[in-house]
């Protein structure tokens, strides 16, 4: 797919612009005959946009990748909400993702997507609206971002592809803030392991404008052990490090995918460059 006649996006910054990155992968899930996330809306959403995605060079394993990351966390708020009706949720760097539709948690849940204001923007405009989901235009480098979303209540917390693109204190601070803002709750989000310098090197010299685009964003280098975070915040335990390479849906991945999937999750190093990690506070 090339440019659309559709939303002029050339506004947006280049952090902004990594949420059309993950709209298109799902996008293209959606298109797939056995699609791991199903997500059509997001095909109809690109369709909106005028926006060189083909341009993008997103590969066949980013695409499972991004589809099986959302539906993973999509997996965990509706555990979180059907025990917790009255819950909120929060998505930290939303993009354009739809999933207060695909969840489709119970009617007393509240869900606050939140991210940079050209993104909530664009959000606003393209995704139908619904009585209880709430954008919010705010930097979660902020201290102040949760301010305009309830505190009493049971929270879970949602960040999908985000905390690669920060800083290490801007991630810290993000992780003390919840357990001073919210009152109890859960944060999940997906984890890339540590990216090394040979990581680092390969995007940087990637053809692809997705890899270059990303590669210049990267701001944290990541943590190999999953409980790194609970010294940022005494108040955070760790409950679950899941590896997508263990997931069931890989059995729906390309066949050369799937087998290179299952080889890497056989090693903790493979295993841990793809998860998702949660955390109860």
């Amino acid at each position: 797919m090339g440019r659309n006649a559709g939303i002029d996006v050339s506004s947006l910054s280049p952090l902004e612009q990594t949420a059309l990155l993950t709209e298109y992968a799902r996008a293209l899930d959606s298109r797939c005959a056995r699609p791991i996330l199903g997500d059509a809306l997001a095909d109809r959403v690109v369709g909106m946009i005028d926006y060189d995605f083909a341009g993008l060079g997103v590969t066949a394993s980013v695409v499972c990748q991004s589809a099986l990351r959302a539906k993973m966390l999509d997996d965990r708020v509706r555990a979180f909400t059907a025990e917790h009706p009255d819950a909120v949720v929060v998505d930290l760097g939303a993009g354009v993702d739809s999933g207060p539709l695909r969840v489709n948690p119970p009617a007393t849940v509240d869900w606050y997507s939140l991210d940079l204001p050209g993104v909530i923007a664009l959000r606003d405009r393209v995704l139908p609206p619904s009585k209880h989901a709430h954008s919010v235009a705010a930097s979660v480098a902020d201290h102040d971002w949760p301010a305009a979303i309830p505190a009493d209540r049971p929270t879970i917390l949602i960040a999908d592809g985000l905390f690669a693109f920060l800083t290490e204190s801007v991630i810290v601070g993000v992780f003390r803030r919840i357990s001073e803002y919210f009152e109890s709750g859960e944060i999940a989000f997906n984890d890339y392991g540590r990216i090394g310098w040979f990581s680092r090197l390969a995007v940087k010299l990637a053809p692809q404008k997705m890899f270059s685009s990303v590669g210049n964003q990267w701001g944290y280098a990541g943590f190999k052990d999953a409980r790194v975070p609970e010294t940022w915040n005494p108040r955070l335990t760790l409950v679950e490090a899941a590896s997508l390479a263990h997931a069931p849906e890989v059995e729906l991945f390309p066949k050369w995918i799937r087998v290179a999937t299952k080889a890497s999750g056989k090693f903790k190093a493979g295993a841990r460059k793809a998860r998702i990690l949660r955390y109860r506070f």
